[in-house]
């Protein structure tokens, strides 16, 4: 099964900025690791959320806003998709990934066609 594992950052990247440089360069070994997993298709790098347009479509009209339009704190910081044979391994690689033991977290989603 393919799942879609989302990345939310939350106060990951600022105390990653404070980590002194060898845990510096763990933390991206540790992403290089996750991306050379058997199963992962890594995604692209992501902007910060500050750098987002929000576009929807009302009315007929396209309106845009400067910036990301979540209420919440913990904005998608990045996304991998992993081919696992279960949510259980899916779970393991998602307690892998930097950002989820420094402040973020990682959803899991199973990838569905719908169409």
């Amino acid at each position: 099964m393919k799942y879609v594992m989302l990345i939310f950052q939350g106060d990951a990247l600022q105390r990653q900025a404070e980590l002194p440089e060898e845990e510096k360069k763990q933390v991206w070994q540790d992403y290089h690791a996750i991306n050379e997993t058997p199963g992962v298709t890594p995604g692209l790098p992501m902007g910060l959320p500050e750098t987002a347009t929000t576009v929807r479509v009302e009315g007929g009209k396209t309106l845009t806003t400067d910036g990301p339009f979540v209420g919440m704190k913990e904005a998608v910081g990045g996304l991998f998709i992993l081919e696992a044979d279960d949510l259980d391994a899916a779970i393991e690689v998602a307690s892998r990934v930097p950002a989820a033991r420094y402040g973020g977290a990682v959803e899991i989603r199973p990838s569905e066609v719908y169409w």
